[in-house]
């Protein structure tokens, strides 16, 4: 997000220092890992020690390198670092990333802005304002799921922050052509679908995760936005970052989707991770030399892979 009028730089809104770099990421199959979709290919003894960041009824349930750990507590240290998460609140509490608690942290989808870890209700006036202007009532689309899914392949359906639904399925079950046709129906009342994995997500379409990352630009005068995502949800983000990674793996990857600033990598899982995080601080890094006049410098790829030792 180039700084324009309604997001001035740290500069501009007349500060002395250097105009701050956002850095927005997605967490799951982004930044964390469940066990099934850490992707360790490689022999069990060179597999990179992992860091659990996530325990639910008292079980592991997920993780990062330590390499990424220590990459992840450096970025949070120089930059706005914004976990951006389709979870709702409840869901992102349960995990613990390594480094400074976020000041800022956005969850269901952009549903909820929290400062400080408390959602601001000014925000949350304005987006529950756009949905009833713009979208079909929740209670129409949950009907509308409860009357076509099939008991034979659905397995859950829940609501998320009385903003949007989503359902859980057995995935080798589920017909595509069911997923296509609720995308048309949901597209024409201002909704869109999202398969991940085992759910079905369907969100209001201004529900949007670049939504408020702007919002938090504009708090904060950031000079750079930076961003990291996997799937569908997140593209909006990754568009309206200046600079954007995504993964070898999930639904943008599946789909073939890009764009010219956004930088397709091949690694997959918690490779991916670790590598997306080396990335954003180095270009962090570059952003804040750059701005203090310095020359920029690179951080080459650990020399061991994952799980080296932190830079």
């Amino acid at each position: 997000m180039t700084a324009h009028p309604s997001h001035p730089t740290a500069l501009s809104a007349g500060r002395s220092a250097p105009p701050l770099c956002l850095v927005a990421s997605d967490l799951d199959r982004t930044l964390i890992y469940s066990n099934a979709a850490l992707g360790l290919g490689m022999p069990d003894a060179v597999a990179p020690r992992l860091l659990c960041v996530e325990v639910h009824e008292h079980k592991p349930l997920s993780y990062m390198t330590e390499r990424a750990a220590g990459l992840l507590t450096k970025l949070a240290q120089d930059t706005v670092f914004v976990p951006t998460t389709t979870r709702t609140r409840k869901q992102y509490q349960r995990i613990s990333l390594p480094g400074l608690p976020p000041k800022y942290a956005i969850c269901a989808n952009g549903g909820h802005l929290l400062v400080d870890g408390i959602s601001d209700r000014d925000w949350r006036e304005a987006v529950a304002a756009r949905l009833a202007a713009e979208c079909a009532p929740l209670d129409e689309i949950r009907a509308h799921l409860n009357r076509t899914a099939d008991p034979a392949w659905l397995r859950k359906e829940r609501v998320a922050e009385d903003l949007f639904a989503y359902l859980v399925v057995e995935r080798q079950l589920l017909p595509e052509d069911w997923v296509r046709e609720l995308g048309v129906w949901a597209e024409a009342r201002g909704w869109t679908v999202s398969l991940q994995g085992r759910k079905i997500y369907v969100v209001p379409g201004p529900l949007t995760k670049s939504a408020a990352v702007r919002e938090v630009a504009r708090r904060t005068g950031a000079g750079l936005t930076l961003a990291a995502g996997d799937s569908l949800l997140d593209a909006d983000l990754l568009l309206a970052a200046d600079r954007a990674w995504r993964p070898g793996h999930g639904e943008l990857a599946e789909a073939g989707w890009g764009a010219e600033h956004v930088v397709a990598l091949p690694q997959m899982g918690v490779a991916a991770g670790e590598e997306i995080l080396r990335l954003l601080r180095q270009e962090a890094r570059r952003f804040r030399r750059e701005r203090q006049g310095i020359d920029s410098v690179v951080i080459p790829p650990p020399a061991g892979g994952v799980g080296s030792a932190p830079a």
